[in-house]
């Protein structure tokens, strides 16, 4: 607040203050006053009234500085009458009392609003893990009665468990801090993990996969981790080559932590397009052209990667490599 607007705030007084000062010369001259009296008085009302103005200015200044230290200090803003002090003038007191209906009218509806997206996502979670349980039957089934035929179906069972499983992971990434365990895993387990589950659609694509000094143990979450590495998976196959496609896992020990490198021969990602493709709903030029990619897995990536401390990196040169590295701090 600079002193310059308060005063524009204030012209209609200062108006007032200069008429009056006009008045009480005028009077003061017709009693018989000297012109030496009417100046000393008028320069006595001026210093007053600056004294005042200023007076009142640090004041306000002090007090809407302090408001503003704590709005700065608070993640959610529309809490701040909650805890400011009750101001002592009067009208600051009718805005206090009106601040504090619009926040109770705001509370009310962000808690609304949260608990309908809370049982929408608890609905989500339940309608995954009851559909699951017929695509589980479905997949025993055909492995239990393997042909050509029962292979294929094996394979879109998979992809649909990989579409049902990323709505499950997206219901929850908004509140993964309640639902992870850090603990030391082994990244060669993950990654077999993955492979084993999606073994019929690497087979039906005939790709290769190697693993390069992967017998690692990180601290994280097995669970999320199989999520993330699941999905760069599933994005290497969907945009790999037609000829020899390959993909490498390897690892790489660093003075700051581990890296794991998930790197593919595929048809790549344009330079111009590298820095947006994990951001939520991106395809790039290559996903809409195949019709085939939502921009919802690696966006999920990077979003449960910062949620659990981890770098996400990606590098890639067209029609050579893809290059998706997971940075594991020490």
């Amino acid at each position: 607040m600079k002193f310059s607007e308060y005063l524009k705030d204030k012209t209609y007084i200062i108006i007032l203050n200069i008429i009056c000062m006009i008045g009480l010369s005028i009077f003061l001259k017709g009693v018989g006053n000297s012109i030496g009296i009417i100046f000393l008085i008028l320069i006595f009302w001026i210093i007053i009234l600056i004294i005042t103005f200023m007076a009142f200015y640090i004041q306000r200044k002090k007090y809407f500085n302090n408001l503003f230290k704590i709005i700065n200090g608070l993640d959610n803003k529309y809490l701040l009458s909650e805890i400011m002090e009750k101001p002592y003038l009067y009208e600051d007191k009718q805005y206090y009392k009106l601040l504090k209906i619009c926040n109770k009218s705001m509370i009310e509806n962000v808690t609304c609003i949260k608990n309908e997206r809370k049982e929408y996502r608890e609905y989500v979670e339940q309608w995954v893990h009851e559909v699951k349980t017929p695509i589980s039957a479905m997949k025993m089934i055909c492995e239990n009665n393997k042909n050509n035929i029962t292979r294929k179906i094996i394979a879109e069972i998979e992809r649909t468990d990989n579409f049902i499983e990323q709505v499950l992971f997206y219901a929850r990434s908004e509140n993964v801090e309640t639902d992870y365990i850090i603990k030391e895993i082994s990244l060669k387990k993950c990654i077999n993990n993955i492979i084993v589950k999606n073994k019929q659609m690497l087979i039906q694509n005939k790709i290769s996969v190697t693993l390069e000094d992967t017998d690692v143990e990180v601290f994280a979450d097995s669970k999320w981790i199989e999520f993330i590495l699941n999905q760069i998976l599933i994005n290497s196959v969907k945009y790999s080559k037609e000829d020899a496609p390959k993909i490498k896992f390897y690892v790489q020990s660093t003075k700051d932590g581990v890296n794991l490198t998930v790197e593919d021969n595929g048809i790549g990602i344009k330079e111009s397009e590298l820095p947006r493709i994990f951001e939520k709903g991106f395809t790039g030029s290559k996903g809409r052209n195949a019709n085939k990619s939502t921009g919802i897995g690696l966006y999920l990536c990077k979003s449960l990667c910062d949620k659990l401390g981890i770098e996400i990196k990606a590098e890639s040169k067209i029609n050579e490599y893809t290059r998706i590295a997971l940075i594991f701090p020490r």
